[in-house]
């Protein structure tokens, strides 16, 4: 493909300047070269990662080759973190290995957590970590040209939480309007509930959504399903009338699942249950790779119960805004090119 018509770079430019030439073979088959100024091994680890990001965060399938001896230094590393696989046609960087690997996102530590058994409302359930503190996740949005970032909760966001609240907007589908010893309590109750994580997302450090993080295990939602001990689950309040529309949700939303998925790797789905008459948010969650399973019933409401698959979500780069899909076999996926062993 000449490269006057590539939809890529002929090289990534890090914001430190280092440089990472790029060659466009076709169809999403990129070779990536390493940096001709020699650096400490972490440094050039971290630079790689951040260079494979930006070449797979936004677009169609893609396949990144580690071309030339330079690399050689690095791929043990790469290999055993899965960031790249070995082939017979060389070594290759994907999205659905890269984007699992936590170091350019996740700002706490989250190893395995001791697996512990205790009995809880609906059969026994793993013994759940601390909640993490400050900041959570980040990561730069390149079709808004912002930084989502996601932080923990703390009892400062009360004002914040009660203003959202009372948004009438927000208060026909989350039902907690109330007065602000109301939302006080609300707040205290959850911080002290060891299966809930209160969590507020930002754009550009501009606070403008409150998430909901539970354990499926102990939440209601355990009754009305097999959950496994590490399904995870969610509730969203949009609190800045600013931040809406199909830019902003295929921003946070995906990117809040990235986070729940990187911060538990042992979590293979991430439920919901949203109102089963909630038209519009059910249309954003099957864009999502959300599968709607069934409906039922809450004393409180008519839900719909809704599940996103971990592998799913990383084969299908949900973060990417990619195009629906033709029905056609992906052509660039780890699969194939295990077997094939070229592109």
């Amino acid at each position: 493909m000449p490269d006057d018509l590539s939809p890529f770079p002929q090289a990534v430019t890090l914001p430190c300047g280092t440089v990472f030439a790029v060659s466009d073979h076709g169809e999403g088959r990129l070779a990536l070269a390493a940096p001709e100024i020699p650096m400490p091994p972490d440094q050039l680890f971290a630079k790689t990662l951040s260079a494979c990001e930006r070449l797979t965060a936004q677009g169609p399938e893609v396949a990144l080759r580690l071309d030339g001896a330079a690399w050689a230094p690095l791929l043990p590393r790469l290999r055993a973190q899965g960031v790249a696989l070995a082939c017979a046609g060389g070594d290759f960087v994907l999205p659905e290995t890269l984007w699992q690997v936590p170091d350019l996102w996740l700002c706490h530590d989250a190893p395995a957590y001791p697996l512990v058994w205790r009995q809880g409302p609906h059969g026994r359930h793993p013994l759940r970590p601390p909640a993490p503190e400050g900041q959570l996740y980040r990561r730069y949005i390149p079709w808004l040209g912002q930084t989502f970032g996601l932080r923990a909760l703390t009892m400062d966001d009360l004002p914040l939480f009660h203003r959202w609240q009372n948004d009438p907007r927000v208060a026909a589908f989350f039902e907690e309007a109330g007065s602000l010893e109301a939302h006080q309590a609300y707040l205290e109750r959850l911080l002290a509930d060891p299966h809930m994580t209160g969590v507020i997302g930002m754009l550009d450090d501009m606070p403008f959504a409150y998430f909901e993080l539970y354990w499926c295990r102990e939440n209601r939602i355990g009754a009305h399903y097999e959950a496994g001990p590490f399904d995870r689950g969610w509730h969203v309040l949009v609190g800045e009338e600013s931040v809406r529309g199909a830019d902003y949700i295929t921003a946070w939303l995906p990117s809040l699942m990235h986070y729940m998925f990187l911060s538990e790797p042992r979590c293979a789905r991430i439920m919901g249950e949203p109102k089963a008459s909630h038209a519009q948010q059910l249309r954003n969650l099957a864009r999502a790779g959300f599968a709607h399973l069934r409906d039922f019933d809450f004393p409180h409401k008519r839900a719909s119960l809704v599940a996103l698959d971990r592998q799913h979500f990383f084969e299908t780069r949900a973060w990417a805004r990619p195009a629906p899909t033709d029905g056609q076999p992906l052509r660039l996926s780890a699969a194939r090119l295990l077997d094939k062993g070229d592109w």
